[in-house]
């Protein structure tokens, strides 16, 4: 990205991240193609002249696709059947994806072509580099992608609005594809050779959903290992388990990273509790006989074993980021065009296997995330295991009051919810297309699936922070708090109000869920999130 009147992004067909990808569509920034890859593009394209002159047989441009695939097109009808193609497979069904999984899925899609291995005109490239520009987001029913040959149906809704045809949202209104390339003054694409299918055949909006959504899950990861220590601090737990030195007795670099990170937060903490203080008070209630305490020497393992847990979801959200970042920049597009060989290659790099399976993982690693602040959220409720805190967070008039109760039905609902959709969806292949298309990815429904835990993980972890915020207030010493939790706490109570009378929760809950998904709790927090290592 570059200064100046306008923060542009260039794209080269390479080196596009997934956190550039988010600060793009956060600050609504334009994008422009360098020159190599215009003269990628161009190169690719005549190419593909060259072959067709040539009698070359290729799939696609001449042969018809999928179940037709041993059909013979005669060259009178390549724009024909380019718009048919695009107009059959767009059966996409029910709501529409969000802007900014549009905005993402085209981002990236502009990537693939500007690798200049798709053989789709300058012309059409620069159409569909407009389209994104003037902020035009076509609808694309979220429901009914394969996954393979990539997701044909919503990118072909993207094909469609480029087209004049279908719909798309402009200036906040949904109106006709072809009205809305009118209201930005872009004339609509007339296809070419193989360029329909250039535009549909390949990964970029499971690769779209699944780039936004990797990135908050890491946002969301570094928040949780704050909220953690405020937990830890208003439950009253010993802080020796977390120290670095004992965490590299293992190998895990995640488990390292959060056992350092937390006893980093936790430094200047005078809530915390010393372990050597637990151990004097139990030495000296020792007997000739066996006699139960009242304090116990360790934690319970929702507490203890954070780095444990953690650590993993860290490992694996740096190797599913590492994939998607694979994905966004390589050719997703069958067949290749490769001017360096010359060559026209049949292939399968449409497939999605590689995002269906990266985000299976990042749904087991939320839901886990998930598993162990719902067994937190438990302990705050029990009085019985919360060091003395009134049972359910309810101080004042307990009984004639429930406190926070209703809180952890939600909570507890959402986690069983997410464990109820961590059935992998990269498995699930069914054949299609008269046999052809025999092993299917079902990439998007994984990268729609792990969003919609997402969205469910951002309610359960919000719940978490209003009962540690609750629990440290009960505790009558906010002061007490670490500097990074108690930016915090004040964050929070920014938000919502300390609960002494019964209410209900749900405002609450969707203010800093919102909060979480929008990003602007890492930006009031910043300070906090800017030391936690990843």
């Amino acid at each position: 990205m570059q200064d100046g009147i306008k923060k542009v992004l260039t794209i080269i067909g390479s080196k596009l991240s997934t956190c550039v990808i988010k600060k793009v569509i956060e600050n609504n920034l334009i994008v422009e193609v360098s020159e190599d890859a215009v003269n990628r593009i161009n190169e690719s394209r005549e190419l593909l002249n060259k072959f067709i002159e040539n009698n070359r047989v290729i799939y696609g441009v001449n042969t018809s696709c999928g179940g037709f695939v041993n059909w013979l097109i005669p060259d009178d009808y390549a724009q024909e059947f380019q718009e048919n193609l695009i107009a059959a497979v767009a059966t996409n069904v029910g709501s529409y994806l969000g802007d900014d999984d549009v905005r993402a899925s085209i981002l990236i899609r502009l990537n693939s072509l500007a690798k200049g291995a798709s053989a789709i005109s300058l012309e059409n490239f620069n159409k569909l580099l407009e389209i994104y520009n003037a902020g035009i987001i076509p609808c694309i029913p979220a429901k009914g992608s394969l996954g393979a040959s990539g997701d044909l149906g919503p990118l072909a809704c993207i094909a469609l609005v480029a087209t004049g045809k279908w719909k798309a949202k402009y200036n906040g209104k949904i109106v006709s594809g072809g009205e809305a390339l009118k209201l930005a003054g872009i004339t609509p694409m007339k296809l070419g050779y193989k360029e329909g299918l250039s535009l549909i055949n390949g990964t970029s909006v499971m690769a779209g959903v699944a780039a936004l959504v990797v990135e908050k899950s890491i946002d969301l990861l570094k928040i949780y290992q704050g909220i953690s220590c405020l937990t830890f601090e208003a439950l009253k737990v010993k802080k020796k388990p977390f120290a670095p030195v004992v965490h590299y007795q293992k190998q895990h670099l995640g488990q390292r990273i959060v056992a350092e990170n937390i006893w980093k937060l936790l430094e200047d903490s005078n809530m915390i509790v010393g372990e050597e203080s637990v151990e004097r008070e139990l030495q000296q209630k020792k007997q000739l006989v066996p006699i139960e305490a009242k304090a116990s020497i360790e934690d319970a393992y929702s507490i203890r074993c954070t780095p444990h847990i953690l650590g993993p979801i860290i490992d694996n959200l740096k190797t599913i980021r590492s994939t998607i970042t694979n994905e966004i920049n390589s050719s997703s597009d069958n067949p290749l065009i490769l001017v360096e060989e010359n060559d026209v290659f049949h292939n399968g790099h449409f497939h999605g296997q590689y995002i269906a399976m990266a985000m299976d993982q990042l749904s087991i690693s939320l839901t886990t995330l998930s598993n162990l602040s719902d067994r937190r959220i438990d302990r705050f409720m029990d009085k019985n295991h919360s060091n003395n805190l009134p049972g359910f967070l309810c101080k004042e008039n307990p009984g004639l009051r429930l406190g926070l109760m209703g809180g952890q039905f939600m909570a507890t609902s959402l986690t069983a919810e997410n464990r109820s959709l961590c059935t992998p969806l990269s498995i699930q292949t069914l054949t299609s297309t008269g046999d052809f298309q025999d092993v299917v990815s079902m990439g998007l429904i994984a990268a729609r699936r792990a969003q919609e835990i997402y969205n469910n993980t951002t309610y359960i972890v919000a719940f978490e922070l209003m009962c540690a915020c609750q629990a440290a207030e009960i505790r009558g010493d906010i002061e007490s708090l670490s500097t990074a939790t108690k930016c915090i706490y004040d964050y929070v109570r920014s938000l919502v109000p300390y609960l002494s009378i019964d209410q209900p929760l749900t405002d609450h809950l969707e203010v800093i869920s919102n909060s979480l998904k929008t990003g602007e709790f890492v930006k009031q927090v910043k300070s906090v999130i800017d030391d936690i290592s990843f």
